[in-house]
């Protein structure tokens, strides 16, 4: 990976929830951790899928590490490419329990804050990028409204006005968890660990 010199990189991913076995996000960033680049530091962490406990984590890891850039990722199951989010909502509204067995009905996230958030990442020249590795991607307008929606929110909420570029991937299921979502595209995990180290280093020098 390329970098600017000393850039320092924040990168989370969630572990396993609604029953699954694995997180394709989890396992991503535990291989990218092993990484090791004299030009990017990767500051890696795990978030539980549970409203407020991952936004305050994250948001804790933020004030601590004082990154760059930070890149959360999420599993979307269904999705068929890498997909780097435009806009984060201001609105819970969960069809399933977090890992706590809270599920949140239209609410919002952060009261009077605004309707949305873009993303402040390099959205198109990360998803030309990885396309250019052979990997599929494309941007995606909607990071849902679930705990990675949350996080997305409240990251970008955080950092407005700052010079840290912040941001959402979502990415598909990976080839191991094909046997609990039968007839829903799965990728390799090899070409996800791929594809998002090329996002970072697209993140750290655009």
């Amino acid at each position: 990976m390329g970098g600017t010199l000393n850039t320092k990189v924040l990168l989370t991913g969630f572990g396993p929830f609604a029953g699954s076995s694995l997180n394709p996000s989890q396992e991503i960033v535990n291989e990218i951790a092993k990484i090791n680049n004299p030009a990017i530091e990767i500051i890696t962490a795990i978030l539980p899928v549970v409203f407020g406990e991952a936004s305050a984590k994250l948001l804790e890891l933020i004030a601590l590490e004082k990154p760059d850039v930070v890149i959360s990722l999420g599993q979307a199951e269904g999705r068929t490419q890498i997909t780097p989010e435009r806009v984060a909502v201001n609105l819970d509204d969960a069809r399933i329990a977090d890992n706590n067995g809270v599920i949140l009905i239209d609410q919002p996230i952060v009261n009077g804050g605004p309707n949305a958030y873009f993303s402040t990442l390099p959205v198109k020249e990360i998803v030309a990028a990885i396309s250019a590795n052979g990997i599929a991607a494309a941007p995606s307008l909607s990071a849902g409204t679930f705990v990675c929606n949350h996080i997305f929110y409240h990251l970008q909420h955080s950092l407005t006005g700052t010079k840290i570029k912040s941001g959402f991937i979502h990415v598909p299921l990976m080839t191991e968890q094909g046997s609990e979502f039968p007839n829903l595209f799965t990728m390799p995990l090899s070409d996800m660990v791929k594809g998002i180290t090329v996002a970072i280093t697209v993140a750290c020098t655009k």
